[in-house]
């Protein structure tokens, strides 16, 4: 038998015995129950004959004449990358930038998500970007969704970005015209401009994902998408007050983050909740609370800049004197390293680190089901409600709400592990196994497409020079230099988690990379270069540094209950796509690069 005590990890714990072997059997059993065959083929994209879950429920569509134009910069995306590579261009002395977006207006994640009880679960003082700039504290250390939306709107006005924005507008092709030097970009609204340059920032949190549960198509009662509230039936706002739903008998399908904050909502107004969970997600405590005035009024220029670089230090394993946000992030930062990549104490053997790291997780997630059994009355309701999983299997849920809406005695948790989800729907009804439900609204709270971009989906196909196209080149993975541009493909800057560095924070990896393209684009201006673009010889050097780098975490996401993380428990292959010593390094590469190498992208002068 495989035990090992807390004290032997750290001294100073003198907690009682784990037996590593009798947790790692119950993970390895829970897992089983939830994997299914069909993969990520278990949903269904909300297009085609479920395409109404992704319309625009909050801006009316205004029709205009095809615009055959040209500008400068166009950015593909009003979310936070979007936003803040326009704000930064803008410094940079680009006055010619075309905002696109497929939404009313910008605000990206934060745009199409409005549902009761959203807000962010990165202490909002590192995650709003730009807050300095726009002259704004936020008024909650984890801000709400409205607060952050509207953050995202006076960006936008500060920088002029509303200027020459085309909103409910979709990017359908990206062609490269050689001889005009420019790409020539069309769109669902029939546009066939140009564009100098390009960035793509259309990001991974806006195309909603539902579950392909045999006879949804046959129900006859309300549904809608979380990403798409339906308040004009349900009453109330992102606050709650959800009146409308008083004598209904609703159903939320899914339990991970959104699910763990809009429940508490629909839990406390519903006649009857039903929630409908595969995986119960870890769910710490929150502790929310109103910005301290006095605090706010003591801030010192750059304190932004200051704790965003101490969050993301303390997260990635760096050395700091002092843990400036010191919330449930920070507390299990050597906990995220499995997922995040990161500094590891090389110091220690692999095979004694791996077993102090997975002793920390135990304590950690014995510590998440404990608040469980002391929370929710009902044992039967407690013990579904565990999480048995290593820490970062699913992204963390904090809530001080979600586990007490169970001790409501309108609401009834119905686990679908065992039968590998819903069953099936009928006209008036959710099926588990044998057991139906009746309900009258069915609420789907069952995430994103993750990762799936357009040009990375090829609904936004992009042809470079010689009719090159992009996804063709990138048959065998990614190829790029510093995950922003390719050979081939000049002139055309990607924003996401390819071939750089990630973090929990991705507004703040978002704000470096929007900072390194302003300062490619803004020297090539200066310069009067017309061409952007990195070798094929520098391209394949990055490749294979990505390559060297990589850590290998394909053994710790197999052994993991089914989620996006894993591909619904299919697995990930090798090393994965980022840089892994970690994002601290990674942005402090970009610094030196910028410095020394920045010529080597820069091709063709006017």
């Amino acid at each position: 038998m495989s035990t090992a005590s807390d004290a032997a990890a750290d001294p100073g714990d003198a907690t009682p015995e784990i037996d590593l072997d009798a947790l790692r059997a119950k993970y390895a059993h829970e897992r089983d129950r939830r994997v299914r065959p069909d993969g990520t083929a278990q949903y269904r994209t909300a297009a085609g004959e479920f395409g109404y879950y992704a319309k625009d429920p909050y801006t009316p569509r205004t029709e205009r004449a095809p615009l055959t134009d040209t500008v400068e910069v166009l950015v593909i995306g009003g979310g936070f990358g979007g936003l803040v590579t326009g704000a930064r261009l803008r410094q940079a002395g680009v006055k010619s930038i075309r905002m696109m977006d497929e939404a009313g207006d910008f605000g990206g994640t934060w745009y199409w998500n409005r549902y009761p009880g959203i807000h962010c679960d990165i202490e909002s003082y590192s995650y709003m970007p730009l807050l300095e700039e726009v002259g704004h504290v936020p008024e909650w250390r984890y801000a709400p969704g409205e607060e952050i939306r509207r953050h995202a709107v006076a960006i936008a006005e500060t920088f002029g970005l509303y200027r020459d924005a085309l909103f409910h507008t979709r990017a359908t092709a990206l062609t490269w015209d050689d001889e005009a030097v420019a790409w020539v970009v069309e769109t669902d609204r029939g546009d066939r401009m140009r564009a100098r340059h390009v960035i793509t920032s259309s990001g991974t949190l806006t195309q909603p994902k539902l579950p392909g549960i045999p006879g949804i198509e046959t129900f006859r009662g309300h549904t809608f998408h979380t990403s798409r509230w339906d308040y004009g039936y349900t009453g109330g706002g992102p606050d709650g007050g959800l009146v409308g739903l008083a004598d209904k008998r609703v159903a939320v399908v899914g339990t991970g983050a959104t699910g763990v904050q809009v429940i508490p909502h629909v839990g406390r107004d519903a006649r009857h909740l039903y929630v409908f969970q595969r995986t119960p997600s870890s769910v710490d405590v929150r502790d929310n609370r109103r910005t301290d005035p006095e605090w706010a009024a003591a801030l010192k220029p750059g304190w932004q800049r200051e704790r965003m670089e101490n969050f993301l230090a303390v997260v990635s394993g760096e050395p700091v004197d002092t843990d400036l946000t010191g919330d449930g992030w920070t507390s299990t930062a050597r906990l995220q390293r499995k997922m995040i990549s990161g500094r590891v104490d090389t110091r220690v053997p692999a095979e004694e680190r791996e077993l102090i790291e997975e002793l920390a997780d135990a304590r950690k997630m014995n510590e998440i089901r404990a608040r469980v059994d002391e929370v929710v009355r009902d044992p039967a309701t407690a013990e579904l409600l565990k999480p048995w999983y290593r820490y970062m299997c699913k992204r963390p849920c904090f809530s001080d709400h979600y586990l007490q809406t169970f001790n409501r005695p309108n609401v009834t948790l119905v686990d679908t592990a065992d039968h590998g989800g819903i069953t099936r729907m009928t006209e008036d009804a959710v099926v588990v196994g044998d057991t139906a439900y009746p309900v009258d609204c069915v609420v789907f709270a069952t995430g994103f497409d993750v990762g799936v971009s357009g040009v990375m989906s090829g609904t936004l196909p992009v042809r470079g020079r010689g009719g090159r196209d992009l996804l063709a080149s990138w048959s065998r993975g990614p190829r790029t230099l510093h995950g922003f541009y390719g050979d081939g493909f000049p002139n055309l800057f990607h924003l996401g988690p390819l071939q750089n560095a990630n973090s929990v924070n991705f507004a703040h990896i978002l704000l470096e990379q929007a900072e390194h393209i302003a300062a490619v684009i803004g020297r090539a201006r200066k310069e009067g270069v017309a061409v952007i673009e990195p070798s094929a010889e520098a391209v394949d050097a990055w490749c294979r540094t990505v390559r060297a780098t990589a850590r290998d975490n394909s053994a710790f996401q197999a052994e993991c209950t089914p989620g996006y993380y894993n591909r619904e428990g299919a697995g990930v292959r090798g090393g994965g796509t980022s840089y892994s010593p970690g994002p601290v390094a990674f942005h402090r590469l970009l610094r030196e690069w910028r410095d020394d190498r920045m010529h080597e992208v820069l091709g063709t002068r006017h």
